[in-house]
């Protein structure tokens, strides 16, 4: 996997709870709304997605 030069960290600004999606998005150069919306779509199956966001919450570094 080929690095981009592009770290993940949760913004100051765009987020709403924590900014994690916001993160995210950033990240892979998406749109913030669609990250929101995959991970509230992937709360309808079953899975530790609550549990991976609060420890990425834990773990990743703000701006």
């Amino acid at each position: 996997m080929a690095s981009t030069g592009r770290r993940l960290y949760r913004p100051r600004h765009g987020r709403m709870i924590a900014g994690v999606c916001a993160g995210l998005a950033q990240r892979f150069n998406m749109p913030a709304w669609l990250v929101r919306l995959l991970f509230l779509l992937s709360c309808l199956l079953p899975g530790p997605q609550f549990i991976v966001y609060i420890a990425m919450w834990v773990i990743v570094p703000e701006e």
